[in-house]
C-alpha cells in the first residue's frame, strides 16, 4: 500500500457551499435544456434565421395571429399565455420548433398539434399543466414535458403514435409514485433518453415500470432517494433489464444525508453500464469509500461527479482499501466539488487504484497546488483536464517538487481558465513532458515578452481568449499542426505569418477583428474558422490560395452584399461551410441589411463582366444592323450627303467671308441648263428660289440682246455669286453648256474654290460622258453636287440645302439698284428720240 496525502482542493464555508449547491443546481437544469432542445432543435430545424421568431419575455397573453406561414421555430416563452388556442397555429404547417416553457400555461387545444405535423421539437415544461397532453406527431424527436403539475406518470395511449421519439422529459412535483402501467404507450417505442423526477422522493415505484422500456440507452434520474434507499435498489434492477449504457443520478443524495447500507451494490451486476454520473449530490467521505467500491467492482469505465458537496465524516479522511480486483474503469471526472469542511480533504488510497487510468479530469475544483507525486505516479494516464481552477505557473510546476517523470504517457493536458502567465517559462516546462502532443492554455493571462522555445512534439496548441496581439505568430513553434487564436486581439493576418508553420493543417481564428484573408495564404490549411471577424467578402483568390481547404466556417462577418460577394454566395461549394446558411446575413448595403445572404438575389449578368461582353456584344451588332437597315430603308444616306452639302457651304461661307467682303454681286447665282430642260428650271427651279427672295440669271431672261453670247455667258458668270448647272443627259450635249462650264470653272479658280453648285437633274453615268466634258467628270469626282429627288419629302430638303448654298453672302449680294434704274432709264430715253423726231 502506498498512502499518499493529495492536498488539491480549496475549502469554503457552509453559506458559501450552500449559495454554490442552488447555483449549480439551477445551471445544470439550464445546460440540459439548452445543450437538447435549444441547440439540436434550432439547428435541425432552422434552415434561415427569417424562419425563426423569438416572441420571449413580450408579455403576450395570446399568441399573434399575424405569424409568418412558413415559420420553423418560434419560442413563446415568459409569457402570460395560461392558454394555447388552435387559431394562431392553423397556417403554421412548417413549424419544427416550439418552446412554450414559463407561462403558467394551464390548458392546450386538443387539435392544436394536428395543425403542425412537421414537429420535431417541443418544450411545454415549468408551466402549470395538471395532464400530460395527447400528442399525435410522427416526427416528434425531443418531447419536455418537466416541471408541470400532474400527478400520476400516466402516458396517454396517443404516445404511441410518436414513432421517432428520441428523448423524453418528465417531472413533476405532484407525481409521488411511478404505477406499472405508466410507460405501457412507449414499450415498443424507439425512446433512447429518458429524464424522469420533479426533484422530489417517490413514495413508491412499482417494480417494471421502466423495463418495459427496452430501448433506453441513457436514463436521468431527477430523484432524491435518501429516505426510501430500497425503492432505488428496485429501480436499479430495472434499469439492468433496459439497453441503458449511460446513468445519471441527479441529486440521488441531497443534503446532510447520511446513508446506511449500499444502495449501490447492484452496480456490480449491472454489465451494460459503462458511464455513470452523479449531479448535485452530498457525499460523505464513509459513503464514498463504499460508493466507489462497487464503481470499481463494476463494469463502469467512466465515472463523473458534477457539482457534488464532500463531507468528511471519518477522522481520518477518505481512506480506500485495497482491492484484489482488476478494475476496468479508466476515466474519472470531478466537475465541480463543493467542500463542506473549512478544511483541505484528506485522501489517501492506492496507486493501484488509479494506475490504469487514462483520462482524469479535476474542474472547478478550487485546486491551487498540483501535488507532486500526482505528475509521476499516473503513468498511463494520457488526457489531463485541470480546467478551471487557481493554478498558475508555479502552482503546477511548484519549485518544491522533485520528480523522475513528469506525466510519462500523457498526450493532452488542459490547463484552461486558470491564471498563468508567462508563455516562455510553460514553453520551457513542457520539454518534461515527452509525448505531449495538444495543449489548452485558452482562458488565462497569458502575456509575450520572451522568446518561447517550445518542444517538436506539441502539434496542437490553444491560446484562445488571450489579449496577443498580432506579434503572437513568432512565439509559436514551427511544429504546429492545429492552432487556436481565437479572441486573441488579432487584427490582420499575412502569408508571412504562416509561412513559418510548414505543417498547419487546422487554424482557428474566430472573434477576432480580421478584416481580410490574403491571397496564397497556406497550401496546407484544410480548416480554416475565421468567423466572428470584420471580413465583408471573401473573394475567389483567397481561396485559390487555400487548395487543401476542406472546412472554412467564415459566418457572423458584416458581409458586403454586390458583386463582390456573388461568386462566394453562388459558386462555392457550401459542404465546405458548416454554418451557411445560419450564420451568415448581409451588413451592407442598407437595403438588404439582415437579409440572410442565401436569399440574397442578384443577376449573375450584373456581376460577370466577361458575361455583359459576351452578351452585348451581340445585342450591340444586332442594334447596328438594324439601325443601319432602317437608316437604309429610309434613304439616310442621301440625308446624310444633304447635311454634308450644308455644313459644308456653312464652313465655307465661314472662312471666305473676309474675301468677298469688298464683292459686289448682282445676281445670287447664274442657272447654266439645257433649253430642253427649261420645263424643270422654268417650273421648279427659279418659283422655288425667287420664291425665297434669290436673284437669278437666265440665259433666256436676262441675255442682253444684240450681245455676243460669249460675252453675255461671261458677264453673267461674273456678275453671279455663284454658277447654278442643271446637269442632265441634255446638258452633257449641249456645246453651249460645255461654254457656261468653262467659263464658270476659270471664275471659279480666279475667284474663289466654291462658287459651282451642280444639281444632278438624273443620273449620268461618268464613263457616258463625252470626252470634251472631261472636267465636268473630275469635278463630279472631287465636288459634292445635289441629287434631284422623285420624294416630296426629300425635295423639302433640297430646297432647303440649295438657298442656303446661295444665301451665304446674301448681306453683300447685288450692285446698287439706283444704278441699274439709271442705265434703265438712259436706254428707254435713246429709244424715245428717234420716235420724237
Amino acid at each position: 500500500m502506498i498512502n499518499s496525502l493529495l492536498t488539491f482542493f480549496n475549502v469554503y464555508s457552509v453559506q458559501v457551499a450552500q449559495l454554490l449547491w442552488t447555483a449549480a443546481l439551477l445551471s445544470w437544469r439550464t445546460f440540459c435544456l439548452a445543450e437538447l432542445i435549444e441547440d439540436q432543435g434550432y439547428a435541425l430545424c432552422v434552415t434561415s434565421r427569417r424562419r425563426a421568431q423569438n416572441l420571449s419575455g413580450q408579455n403576450l397573453t395570446n399568441v399573434p395571429l399575424d405569424l409568418n406561414n412558413d415559420l420553423q421555430y418560434l419560442d413563446l416563452s415568459h409569457n402570460p399565455l395560461v392558454k394555447l388556442q388552435a387559431a394562431p397555429f392553423q397556417r403554421l404547417s412548417q413549424l419544427c420548433f416550439l418552446k412554450v416553457t414559463s407561462c403558467a400555461l394551464r390548458l392546450i387545444n386538443p387539435g392544436l398539434f394536428i395543425l403542425t405535423p412537421k414537429l420535431k421539437f417541443l418544450n411545454i415544461s415549468h408551466n402549470l399543466l395538471d395532464y400530460i397532453p395527447d400528442l399525435s406527431l410522427p416526427l416528434l424527436k425531443i418531447l419536455d414535458l418537466a416541471g408541470n403539475q400532474y400527478d400520476s406518470y400516466q402516458l396517454p395511449a396517443t404516445f404511441e403514435m410518436l414513432a421517432n421519439l428520441s428523448t423524453l422529459y418528465l417531472g413533476s412535483v405532484n407525481a409521488l409514485q411511478v404505477d406499472f402501467n405508466d410507460f405501457d404507450s412507449l414499450s415498443d417505442s424507439s425512446l433512447h433518453h429518458l429524464i424522469l423526477g420533479g426533484g422530489v422522493e417517490w413514495q413508491r415505484y412499482d417494480r417494471g415500470s421502466l423495463a418495459k422500456m427496452k430501448s433506453l440507452q441513457k436514463i436521468t434520474l431527477k430523484v432524491p432517494f435518501c429516505e426510501n434507499l430500497a425503492l432505488f435498489e428496485n429501480l436499479l434492477e430495472d434499469v439492468n433489464e433496459t439497453q441503458t449504457t449511460d446513468l445519471k443520478l441527479v441529486n440521488v443524495l441531497p443534503n446532510l444525508c447520511n446513508v446506511t447500507g449500499d444502495p449501490f451494490r447492484n452496480l456490480r451486476t449491472m454489465p451494460l453500464v459503462m458511464h455513470l454520473t452523479i449531479v448535485n449530490t452530498w457525499m460523505n467521505s464513509s459513503f464514498m469509500v463504499i460508493f466507489l467500491k462497487n464503481v470499481f467492482l463494476s463494469n463502469v469505465r467512466m465515472i463523473t461527479f458534477a457539482n457534488i458537496t464532500y463531507n468528511e465524516d471519518t477522522p481520518d479522511g477518505f481512506k480506500f482499501p485495497t482491492l484484489n480486483h482488476t478494475m476496468v474503469i479508466n476515466s474519472i471526472i470531478f466537475d465541480g466539488v463543493n467542500h463542506y469542511q473549512y478544511r483541505y480533504p484528506t485522501i489517501e488510497m492506492s496507486v493501484d487504484i488509479y494506475s490504469r487510468m487514462d483520462y482524469l479530469k479535476f474542474s472547478g475544483t478550487g485546486m491551487n497546488i498540483v501535488p507532486c507525486n500526482i505528475m509521476s505516479s499516473l503513468p498511463s494516464l494520457e488526457t489531463l483536464d485541470l480546467s478551471n481552477n487557481l493554478l498558475s505557473d508555479t502552482g503546477f510546476w511548484w519549485p518544491g517538487c522533485s520528480y523522475t517523470s513528469v506525466f510519462p504517457k500523457l498526450r493532452h493536458l488542459s490547463l484552461s481558465k486558470n491564471r498563468f502567465v508567462d508563455l516562455s517559462f510553460i514553453s520551457q516546462q513542457t520539454h518534461q513532458m515527452k509525448y505531449l502532443e495538444s495543449f489548452d492554455l485558452s482562458f488565462n493571462s497569458i502575456f509575450l515578452d520572451k522568446p518561447c522555445f517550445w518542444p517538436i512534439h506539441i502539434t496542437s496548441l490553444s491560446l484562445s481568449n488571450n489579449y496577443l496581439g498580432n506579434k503572437v505568430f513568432s512565439f509559436l513553434s514551427q511544429y504546429l499542426q492545429r492552432i487556436d487564436l481565437s479572441k486573441t486581439g488579432i487584427t490582420a493576418l499575412t502569408q508571412e505569418d504562416l509561412l513559418q508553420f510548414p505543417m498547419l493543417t487546422h487554424l482557428f481564428l474566430s472573434s477576432n477583428s480580421i478584416k481580410v484573408i490574403p491571397t496564397d495564404l497556406s497550401s496546407t490549411l484544410v480548416s480554416l474558422y475565421i468567423d466572428q471577424n470584420t471580413i465583408t467578402s471573401i473573394s475567389r483568390e483567397s481561396l485559390a490560395g487555400l487548395p487543401s481547404l476542406r472546412t472554412l466556417k467564415a459566418g457572423g462577418n458584416p458581409f458586403v452584399c454586390s458583386c463582390d460577394s456573388f461568386w462566394f454566395i453562388t459558386a462555392l461549394n457550401k459542404s465546405l461551410l458548416p454554418d451557411w446558411p445560419m450564420d451568415y446575413t448581409c451588413s451592407t448595403p442598407p437595403s438588404v441589411a439582415d437579409l440572410p445572404m442565401s436569399e440574397y438575389r442578384t443577376s449573375r449578368m450584373s456581376c460577370e463582366a466577361w458575361l455583359q461582353a459576351a452578351v452585348a456584344l451581340p445585342v450591340t451588332m444586332l442594334i447596328v444592323l438594324a439601325l443601319c437597315s432602317a437608316f437604309y430603308a429610309c434613304d439616310g444616306v442621301w440625308y446624310t450627303k444633304m447635311l454634308w452639302v450644308w455644313i459644308r457651304v456653312k464652313r465655307r461661307g465661314q472662312k471666305q467671308a473676309h474675301l468677298l467682303n469688298n464683292t459686289m454681286f448682282r445676281y445670287h447665282s447664274f442657272i447654266s441648263y439645257s433649253h430642253q430642260d427649261s420645263a424643270w428650271v422654268e417650273s421648279k427651279l427659279v418659283p422655288s428660289l425667287e420664291g425665297a427672295g434669290l436673284s437669278l440669271c437666265i440665259h433666256e431672261r436676262d441675255f442682253v440682246p444684240g450681245q455676243w453670247i460669249v460675252d453675255n455667258i461671261i458677264n453673267c458668270v461674273e456678275a453671279s455669286y455663284k454658277t447654278l448647272f442643271v446637269l442632265s443627259n441634255h446638258f452633257v450635249q449641249s456645246e453651249w453648256c460645255n461654254y457656261e462650264l468653262f467659263f464658270a470653272q476659270h471664275r471659279a479658280l480666279d475667284a474663289q474654290q466654291d462658287s459651282l453648285v451642280f444639281i444632278l437633274l438624273e443620273p449620268i453615268p461618268t464613263n457616258s460622258l463625252p470626252k470634251k466634258f472631261l472636267k465636268l467628270r473630275r469635278l463630279l469626282m472631287q465636288q459634292t453636287y445635289l441629287e434631284w429627288p422623285k420624294d416630296e419629302r426629300k425635295q423639302q430638303v433640297f430646297w432647303v440645302n440649295l438657298r442656303s448654298m446661295l444665301q451665304v453672302a446674301d448681306h453683300r449680294i447685288l450692285k446698287d439698284m439706283a444704278l441699274e434704274l439709271t442705265k434703265s432709264a438712259s436706254l428707254i430715253a435713246d429709244d424715245l428720240v428717234p420716235l420724237l423726231k
